[in-house]
């Protein structure tokens, strides 16, 4: 894809064939505002192709997004060094106790939320960051009440009227 397009961000969300959700300058910046800095890092898990990582990375120098998938040739745009690869839709990346933040996009199943707050949810993390479709909330919901993210935020940040961002805090 032709980086090009997308550093031109518009403040309306955009579909690329890279994302599964929709982009925006305004998303950009309020997602980086919530993040950790340097030299914390944020975890997104499940990253496909990077895309949104790799906007997040490049907005602020002061921001570190590393992210784990199961199969490293999905990666196109995260640096190798920030990229990281479990064995299956079910592994679990030991190093996301050290991360200060979890981004979930467009996650595949609650379960695999549910493992990582119960393997690594007392360690270091503060925040997690769930994007995705607003129907498919309810089903993710209990993963966080029922957990210590349990303050949860619905901030208006740029996305498509179908999609929702959700803000998990320890409560």
């Amino acid at each position: 894809m032709d980086l090009s397009t997308v550093n031109q961000l518009s403040s309306s969300p955009t579909r690329f064939p890279d994302c599964c959700l929709a982009i925006s300058s305004t998303l950009i910046s309020s997602i980086v505002a919530l993040l950790p800095k340097k030299p914390a890092f944020t975890l997104s898990i499940g990253s496909g192709s990077g895309l949104l990582e790799y906007l997040l990375a490049r907005s602020n120098e002061n921001v570190s997004v590393q992210g784990v998938e199961v199969s490293s040739t999905v990666n196109r745009y995260i640096p190798e060094e920030d990229m990281h690869v479990v064995s299956g839709a079910w592994g679990l990346y030991p190093f996301a106790q050290q991360a200060a933040a979890w981004m979930f996009v467009y996650p595949r199943d609650p379960k695999l939320i549910t493992r990582y707050l119960a393997t690594y949810g007392d360690s270091a993390v503060e925040l997690i960051i769930w994007l995705g479709p607003r129907v498919d909330w309810p089903d993710y919901e209990p993963c966080f009440r029922q957990s210590s993210f349990s303050k949860l935020e619905f901030p208006d940040i740029g996305l498509t009227p179908y999609e929702i961002a959700v803000v998990a805090r320890r409560s």
